[in-house]
Formats: C-alpha cells, sequence, structure tokens
C-alpha cells in the first residue's frame, strides 16, 4: 500500500464527515447556499478543529471562490482543500533526524506511547539507524513486557529497569550503554501522566535534564502522544504539556477509529507545534511521517476536488 492510500483509509472517517455536505451540493443546481456553508462549518467543528478554526476556514473559502467567480462545486472544494492545507502547513517542516538524538515520549495513560515507541524503533530501524528502546514507564509492568515484544518485532536493542525504579536512572543507563555500543537514535517510553498532576510533570523534566546530563549537546525530541479520539481534549492536553515541558513535536494516534481526524488542523493552528507522525492502524507499518499536503487532500477527496 502506497502513503496516501494509507493516508485515505486512516483518514477516511473523518473525509467522510467532512464530505457529506459536499456530496450534497454536487446535486443543488444553484449557487452555494448560506445553508450548504452553515452545515459545512457544522460539519468542521464535529471533525474537532474547533468553532474559531471552522469559521476562519469558511470566510477564507468563501472568499476565494468570489475571487476565482466561480461558485461551483470544484471551486468549493478546492478552496476548501487549500485553506485546510495551509494551516496544516503552519508548523510543519520536514524533519531528518539528528545523529543521535533522543525521542522523549510522553502523554496521558492509553494515548498509545508504548505502541507508538515500538513503531518509530521499526521504522527507524528500517532507515538503517541503529536503534535502542528504553523502557521508563518502570511502574505499570505490562508496558514494559509489551515494549519487550515490540523491540523483537522491530529488531532492536532494548533496555529496561528493575520494576519500580526511578525513570531518569534507565534512561541515563539506556544513553550511557547505548552510546558507548554505536547507538544514534534512542526511543524513550515514559509513564502514562495527567496533564495536570504537578509531581508527574516534573519527572518528565527531570528526565530530560537527566538526558542531556548523559549526553551533552544531544539533540533531544520531546513528542506528546495524543489519542486523536479525545479530540478538542487533546488540545488541552497538548497546551498543558508544552507548558511544562516544551515540546518539539506530535504524534496522532488512532486516526482509522474516528471521525475527529480534524483536531490536527487546531493543533496546527492554535498551538503552532509539529506533528511527526500519524498512528493509521495497528500494524508495525501503520506509523506514517506526516505530511500536510497528503493529509488535506485525504479529507478533501479527488472525485470532490475534480467534478
Amino acid at each position: 500500500m502506497g502513503l496516501f492510500d494509507k493516508f485515505k483509509n486512516g483518514l477516511r472517517k473523518t473525509a467522510q464527515q467532512l464530505t457529506a455536505p459536499l456530496e450534497s451540493f454536487l446535486k443543488r443546481p444553484e449557487a452555494l447556499s448560506s445553508a450548504t456553508l452553515q452545515e459545512l462549518e457544522e460539519r468542521l467543528v464535529a471533525a474537532d478543529m474547533g468553532a474559531a478554526t471552522a469559521q476562519a476556514i469558511i470566510k477564507e473559502t468563501v472568499e476565494a471562490v468570489k475571487k476565482e467567480g466561480r461558485a461551483d462545486p470544484g471551486s468549493l472544494t478546492r478552496q476548501l482543500r487549500g485553506a485546510i492545507s495551509r494551516r496544516l502547513s503552519k508548523a510543519y517542516s520536514p524533519w531528518n533526524p539528528p545523529t543521535p538524538v533522543v525521542i522523549l515520549l510522553a502523554g496521558v495513560n492509553g494515548a498509545g506511547k508504548t505502541t507508538t515507541a515500538g513503531k518509530l524503533a521499526a521504522c527507524f530501524s528500517k532507515d538503517g539507524r541503529k536503534v535502542l528502546l528504553a523502557a521508563a514507564d518502570t511502574f505499570r509492568a505490562a508496558a514494559e513486557e509489551q515494549l519487550t515484544e515490540w523491540a523483537s518485532r522491530a529488531k532492536v536493542e532494548f533496555v529496561r529497569g528493575s520494576h519500580g525504579a526511578a525513570p531518569s536512572t534507565v534512561v541515563f543507563d539506556a544513553l550511557k550503554s547505548g552510546l558507548s555500543h554505536g547507538v544514534d537514535c534512542f526511543v524513550v517510553d515514559t509513564a502514562g501522566r495527567l496533564h495536570n498532576r504537578q509531581n508527574l510533570m516534573e519527572e518528565l523534566q527531570k528526565i530530560s535534564r537527566v538526558a542531556e546530563k548523559a549526553a551533552p549537546g544531544i539533540a533531544l525530541e520531546k513528542w506528546l502522544v495524543l489519542d486523536a479520539n479525545t479530540g478538542q481534549n487533546g488540545l488541552n492536553q497538548a497546551r498543558e504539556f508544552n507548558k511544562g515541558t516544551p515540546l518539539t513535536g506530535l504524534v496522532l494516534t488512532k486516526l482509522d477509529g474516528t471521525a475527529k481526524g480534524g483536531i490536527a488542523v487546531a493543533l496546527c493552528e492554535e498551538l503552532g507545534l509539529p506533528v511527526r507522525f500519524l498512528g493509521m492502524g495497528e500494524g508495525l507499518e501503520d506509523l506514517v511521517p506526516y505530511d500536510p499536503q497528503l493529509f488535506s487532500e485525504a479529507l478533501i477527496p479527488d472525485p470532490l476536488v475534480n467534478v
């Protein structure tokens, strides 16, 4: 399956949520009506783009359609896709992992951190990097067992501490050992934590400091893993995590199971944080690099744009 097909499959539910009013409009001979615009705005909100962002997208789309001088379905869908694409591209820049690099994954329980850690390890290993997975979630035994399985599937090195050990100690030991053995990509799974638990947020900050101490000058990425199903709550999580530990990127998971994929637009528009990867399924290959153009094309399918 090609990359664009993965985007289409992963965003199918959200696309259906958005394009239903457009499909209805295709059957109408009259020009674009206020009722259609209202319905489309409601669909954007339902896809979790947020009310303010949805209003801005509709306004921008209508102005562009009028400027083009064509109030037809093809013009509407092209301009809508453009308005969405511009927002998805705001914080985007192609990311090539430095050498070496530490990727610290944070997020609430159930967001998919451990699964994401395993998939990232497989992705980087496939690209020729020497990867080490570090299990810094030392309080949930199932997390260590799960990550052990992922390390085996991805065929990468794995480090775990004793149950209940300080997460920062695991990270320190992993970095010291890994760097001495030529590891150039560290993926660190941390314990799930609520964004409003100050003690856990401070622990995350400590892990960051210890990583910098263990490997001075090393590139340190701090990515928040968000379950796309949480919608606007995910936006609140990102905002609070970013306050506690300034983030360098986001990973959106479980997009294939939700119609709320529009949260990516809200995250880029309101927080300016770059999305790095998207979880589109359960398989090892179902974590794909974020691409704003492919994302917008999958949301607004070609059959609508090319009418």
